[in-house]
């Protein structure tokens, strides 16, 4: 027992933590074993191990990111950051873009059936691109004037804006054109060490080499770039220029081809870039056209010794231009309406591209060959706001100042079995390769901003994007398409070179000035829309108003006639009669006329309601009682 009692006693530590007060019980990690609060305490240490692991590339990156700050702080141009940014943000895409391969290219061939039609008629020159028997592209001409895209001047600076980053230049046209700080050709202006800055480059009263990219349209002057580029049939001659390049949509063999060509044909203080017609040129045909285009810039350079404003190179009016430009091996044929058309067509493609004249056809029928082929209703349509697709869809185009809103909707187009997803994304296909076509034949740039219905897997979303990618790349225009959003968005950019199809065959309403709405010194309100039964009720009032018809008898017309041959009588009578006395039986006569009008038949009196059978029986009951 004793030995019991001193195996009990405590020690005095284990008797303070007993007397101690309750205190929380600590939190332990399962997985480690160990206490929450030592964890803590090591967490730092670890992260401080690790920073300078992560912070190492850091210091790399930021010099290249700091650069446009630089450029800033030194008064650098905001249009040419923003220009570069957005070849920055494209770069990447663009070159990492897979080369197209002989066989997907001759299937891109194939596949489409590409005709051009030309009606000359009425001093006016028409041509339309049809793929497949659908119109694409639309492009007319005044025999008169022309588009000024291409033309080379001798200008005089008038003002320069350094706000603006712009200069505004004569050349010669009425309304002075506008060069921007990006299409100044720094190399040229001999700024120095000094930042590109307009004001340093231009000053008012200066001649300058400028050459045309964009056509006036509405209050806006024609667009200026002092980098001069001259286009030929199988390339384009960059005067000055120290780089070339060649089509994407070329295969990667005829790609290789034509690089060792150029590495012996081209000049040194010059540069080109080799265009899709380019395929299958020959050494010979290169060589003819850079000397021709070379020869071209000497003349030009000759002519820039005079006084400004001058016109020193004009390109070929729109006919030749097309054919130069649209007009190549992808075509199976070409009808031309009109003599002189096929003339001038004829002797451009037998200088230039012998083996195309074969395609080339007159049109000898007594219908108008756009009737023919039925542009006149696609033209018609094109020019409306909504476009139905073939499925019952439809796309809403509006077009605003700042860009053009494009909107998707699913219509009558109720799909083929299947769930939602796949009746959209079957109409959504099919949106784009409509919206791409009338991009094409309205001839829309800008910033395009396309709402397709929204789809729930990112697959979908991909093949939409795929197809209209896929559509745009039968577009030469330039363009760049961004990822589809969380909202169903395609933002796009297509570049804007000449007018559209509906500044072309249309003009701004005079009365609401292009608003579609007249607007009021008033407030004006609607009447609220009458209900079914009322118009009933009104339809049944307008049947029961009597109208009164005059009725004439015999009798009372004799009468009339004696009454009529009197008064007509009466002047002679008294021309006649030398005293001047009043004709008698005045009053007589009108009494007459007034009897011999009608009276107005008495209204006719409401029908009485029918009688029920049972009050008939009763009144019979009554009556027998």
């Amino acid at each position: 027992m004793p030995k019991k009692k001193e195996e009990a006693v405590k020690p005095p530590a284990i008797q303070l933590i007993f007397q101690a007060p309750d205190l929380p019980t600590p939190k332990v990690n399962p997985r480690s074993g160990k206490l929450a609060v030592e964890e803590e305490a090591e967490r730092p240490a670890k992260q401080v191990r690790e920073r300078p692991a992560k912070e190492k590339p850091a210091p790399k990156e930021k010099p290249a990111r700091e650069k446009p700050e630089a450029d800033d702080a030194q008064g650098g141009s905001t249009r040419m950051d923003a220009k570069r940014q957005r070849r920055r943000d494209g770069r990447d895409n663009s070159r990492r873009r897979t080369s197209v391969t002989e066989s997907e290219f001759l299937a891109r061939r194939e596949s489409v059936d590409r005709t051009m039609v030309v009606r000359d008629k009425d001093g006016r020159i028409q041509i339309a691109v049809l793929e497949d028997g659908l119109l694409v592209e639309h492009y007319v001409a005044e025999s008169q004037g022309g588009s000024l895209i291409g033309n080379v001047y001798l200008g005089k600076v008038q003002n320069v804006l350094p706000s603006m980053e712009a200069a505004f230049v004569d050349i010669g046209k009425g309304r002075n054109a506008v060069l921007y700080s990006g299409e100044v050709d720094w190399e040229a202006a001999e700024t120095g060490n000094q930042p590109r800055r307009i004001e340093l480059a231009l000053k008012s009263g200066d001649q300058v080499l400028v050459q045309v990219t964009k056509d006036p349209v509405g209050q806006k002057g024609a667009r200026l770039t002092s980098q001069v580029s001259l286009p030929g049939r199988f390339l384009v001659y960059v005067p000055g220029g120290n780089m070339s390049g060649i089509s994407r949509k070329l295969p990667e063999s005829e790609r290789q081809r034509l690089k060792t060509i150029l590495k012996s044909a081209l000049p040194e203080d010059a540069g080109v870039i080799v265009r899709t017609a380019a395929e299958g040129a020959t050494e010979e045909q290169l060589i003819h056209d850079v000397e021709r285009l070379k020869a071209q810039w000497e003349s030009i350079s000759e002519k820039a010794k005079g006084k400004a404003p001058a016109l020193l190179h004009s390109e070929p009016d729109l006919l030749v231009k097309i054919i130069r430009d649209v007009f190549n091996e992808d075509f199976q044929k070409l009808v031309v309406s009109g003599q002189s058309a096929k003339e001038t067509i004829s002797d451009y493609l037998s200088s230039v591209a012998p083996d195309l004249v074969e395609r080339l056809s007159a049109y000898e029928l007594s219908e108008d060959v756009f009737d023919h082929y039925r542009l006149g209703d696609q033209i018609a349509k094109a020019l409306e706001r909504k476009v139905y697709l073939p499925s019952g869809g439809s796309l809403v185009i509006d077009r605003t100042e700042a860009m053009t809103v494009v909107d998707v909707n699913t219509g009558k187009f109720i799909g083929s079995g299947g769930n939602l997803e796949e009746t959209v994304t079957k109409n959504n296909l099919e949106a784009a390769e409509e919206l791409v076509r009338q991009l094409r034949l309205r001839d829309i740039g800008g910033i395009v901003v396309v709402d397709f219905i929204d789809m729930i897997h990112e697959s979908n979303q991909e093949m939409v994007r795929r197809r209209l990618l896929e559509c745009l790349s039968r577009d030469r225009t330039k363009n760049q398409v961004s990822e589809i959003t969380s909202l169903g968005l395609v933002q796009m950019t297509r570049k804007k070179i000449g007018v559209g199809l509906l500044e072309t065959f249309g003009e701004t309403c005079e009365c609401c000035g292009g608003r579609g709405v007249m607007v009021h010194d008033e407030p004006r309100f609607k009447m609220p829309e009458q209900s079914s039964s009322s118009q009933k009720r009104g339809k049944k009032k307008e049947k029961s108003e009597v109208v009164v018809k005059k009725v004439v008898t015999a009798e009372q017309a004799d009468v009339l006639k004696n009454v009529v041959n009197m008064i007509a009588q009466a002047p002679q009578s008294e021309s006649s009669d030398s005293a001047s006395k009043e004709p008698e039986g005045k009053t007589e006569m009108l009494n007459m006329v007034l009897e011999s009008l009608p009276e107005p038949e008495p209204k006719a009196k409401p029908k009485r309601r029918r009688v029920s059978a049972k009050a008939t029986n009763q009144t019979e009951d009554s009556s027998k009682e």
